[in-house]
């Protein structure tokens, strides 16, 4: 904590007044010229986001981030309090962080005009300099820049013509320090217009009073582009005052995206200890996402955010943790089985299109589910379709496997049942380890992994038409197509 508590004691240390974007340009360029991460935390975006946004800050710029949900906006925002001194001296007692060297406001110019040198002063952390606000149809000229508070003059015993009796919004309030509106455009065009003259000449206008304010704020705003011409707009006069528009966008591959998604999910220490999860499964929870965003059934102008991923990853470690407590398994590892269970983190996340309506938010996530199936499936195993249509039965790799089904054999996978339970009903269809082995004999397999693979196999036999599978309430059943096609109910010679 910085020592000097008073006007004079600052003065003293010789102390000098930066605006709060010369300050935190400053400060980038510190951070920069040391090779220090800048914004920690944020993957993806170090070719492209990122560097948008040091550019803005080395021109002291006004920041709007523009980009679909889940895209990181307000974390990077946050992140931006990174770049300020860690303690800024005001006049005590300041509503508006008045700079001691340069106040602004009525009471602070009073305050050192009766004590001089031996004015206090406080140190605020810059935690503590940095508003956020999120625009909705409901906020008021009042709530950002200010209004008159009669309270506060019959306190007082003040005319309405003291500029005393002004109660400040968050705008001023955050005077020296960074202020960010969320959804811009949900912002009434009217209330936009309030903006204007703080972004371009820093003066305010509240019920009359011509204050000459000059505020000294950093603003950054986030805006989905959809937002344009659903909910609202961002007024033109406004955008031409916002210096740096900067576009966000979605993680653009797969390990980009598993970074972030076991970055950000909320694991319990138990969960993590007691479920292990293969990088398979993370792949294919990934896959879910970029399906989603690709999908006819989606709103793409609505984006899939990336807490869809986050929220799948936690329910399926908790899936697969209920099924452990149930059975009574200390530990187990999940399964694609246990992806049943992270079918709300999908629909919940998803904005439908009429096709999409048509059928229906779970209809469209177990396509999603499937699809990701099919994907992982056929990047490491044949395509059985092509080995069908070689029309050569020793070239066909699921030869077995096929045959074992074609004799009638049914295999029921329980969404609940136990390590063992799956691992007999697994090693119960003829061919299927020794295909899996010999297919990937170039890999290391663990056990485990073994039988995630196994279980792969079925369904994705299953997504390619291969076998039929039916989802029952808890449970998965695998059978030949044509078994179940001519079922026994339809085999009545009488």
């Amino acid at each position: 904590m910085p020592q000097a508590k008073t006007l004079g004691e600052l003065r003293a240390t010789g102390y000098t007044s930066r605006s709060v974007k010369q300050e935190l340009r400053d400060n980038l360029i510190k951070k920069l010229k040391a090779k220090e991460e800048v914004f920690p935390g944020i993957i993806g975006f170090d070719d492209s986001v990122l560097p948008d946004i040091q550019r803005a800050v080395l021109s002291r710029h006004s920041i709007l981030l523009l980009g679909l949900r889940g895209q990181a906006k307000t974390r990077i925002a946050r992140l931006l309090v990174n770049l300020l001194d860690e303690y800024m001296p005001v006049v005590a007692g300041s509503e508006l962080n008045d700079d001691p060297l340069a106040p602004i406001s009525r009471y602070a110019e009073d305050l050192i005009a009766q004590h001089g040198d031996a004015t206090p002063i406080e140190w605020v952390h810059r935690d503590e300099r940095y508003v956020e606000k999120l625009a909705t149809p409901d906020v008021s000229v009042a709530d950002l820049i200010g209004d008159v508070d009669p309270i506060k003059a019959a306190t007082l015993k003040l005319t309405y013509a003291d500029e005393r009796v002004i109660h400040y919004g968050l705008v001023p309030r955050a005077h020296r320090g960074i202020f960010v509106i969320n959804e811009l455009p949900d912002l009434q065009a009217r209330i936009q217009v309030s903006l204007f003259n703080i972004l371009q000449e820093g003066d305010i206008q509240i019920r009359g009073f011509k204050l000459r304010l000059p505020l000294d704020i950093q603003f950054l705003f986030t805006a989905n582009p959809e937002d344009y011409t659903n909910r609202g707009s961002i007024i033109t006069p406004l955008k031409d005052r916002i210096q740096s528009q900067i576009l966000t966008h979605y993680p653009k591959t797969i390990e980009i995206a598993k970074a972030i998604t076991q970055q950000e999910a909320d694991l319990v220490k138990s969960q993590s200890e007691m479920v292990a999860v293969d990088d398979l499964l993370n792949t294919m929870l990934e896959q879910l996402a970029f399906a989603a965003r690709e999908s006819e059934y989606i709103d793409e102008k609505s984006g899939v955010s990336a807490r869809l991923s986050i929220t799948a990853l936690e329910n399926l470690i908790s899936t697969a943790e209920r099924r452990a407590l149930l059975a009574g398994d200390k530990k187990t590892n999940a399964r694609i089985t246990d992806f049943w269970g992270v079918v709300p983190a999908i629909t919940g996340k998803v904005e439908l299109v009429y096709e999409g309506e048509q059928e229906g938010a779970y209809g469209v996530a177990m396509k999603l589910l499937s699809q990701s199936i099919k994907t992982s499936f056929l990047e490491l195993f044949p395509n059985p379709e092509e080995a069908e249509a070689s029309g050569r039965s020793d070239s066909d790799p699921y030869g077995i496997i096929r045959a074992f089904f074609s004799g009638g054999n049914v295999v029921e996978l329980l969404n609940d049942a136990s390590n063992d339970d799956y691992h007999k009903a697994l090693d119960g269809v003829a061919g299927l380890r020794k295909f899996v082995t010999g297919h990937l004999h170039d890999r290391k397999l663990g056990k485990e992994e073994t039988y995630l693979l196994m279980e792969l196999v079925l369904q994705g036999l299953a997504e390619t038409d291969v076998l039929n599978k039916e989802t029952m309430q808890n449970s998965l059943s695998f059978r030949d197509v044509l078994a179940d096609m001519f079922g026994s109910e339809d085999l009545d010679f009488g």
